[in-house]
C-alpha cells in the first residue's frame, strides 16, 4: 500500500530580491514568517506498519531550518537570490539523501506558497 507524509516545519528569516525589477517592494530587506511542507512517499512497510518514521524526516530537516531559522537567507551560499521558488530547489538539493522525497512546499505567506517535485 503507497501512503504519502506530510511533515511541516516553521522558521523566521529575512531575505531580499537582488533581480527583481527596480523600485519592486521585495528589493528592499523583509522578513518572512516561513512554513515548510516535506513530502514523502512509498510503500508501508508490512511489519513495521509505515512508510519512515516521522524522526528521521526531522533528522533530515532539522539540521537545514536550524541553519535557516533568524537569518539573512541571502548570505547562506546557494541562496544569493531567496525566491520561494529557489529555496524549495535549494532545500530539494539539501534533502536528495531522504528516501521517497516527493514535495518541498515552502510557504512565505499563509496565501503565497511554492510546490517544487523535483526534476
Amino acid at each position: 500500500m503507497r501512503t504519502r507524509l506530510e511533515r511541516s516545519y516553521r522558521f523566521e528569516s529575512a531575505h531580499f530580491l537582488p533581480k527583481v525589477p527596480p523600485g519592486h517592494k521585495c528589493a528592499r530587506m523583509h522578513g518572512h514568517s516561513y512554513l515548510v511542507e516535506i513530502v514523502i512517499e512509498g510503500e508501508v512497510d508490512p511489519e513495521r506498519g509505515w512508510v519512515m518514521d516521522f524522526a528521521e524526516i526531522d533528522e533530515h530537516v532539522g539540521p537545514l531550518v536550524r541553519q535557516l531559522d533568524h537569518q539573512v537567507l541571502n548570505e547562506i551560499a546557494g541562496l544569493a537570490n531567496p525566491t520561494s521558488e529557489l529555496l524549495a530547489i535549494w532545500l530539494w538539493q539539501q534533502l536528495a539523501a531522504l528516501p521517497g522525497l516527493a514535495e518541498v512546499v515552502v510557504a512565505e505567506t499563509p496565501t503565497s506558497r511554492c510546490v517544487y517535485r523535483g526534476q
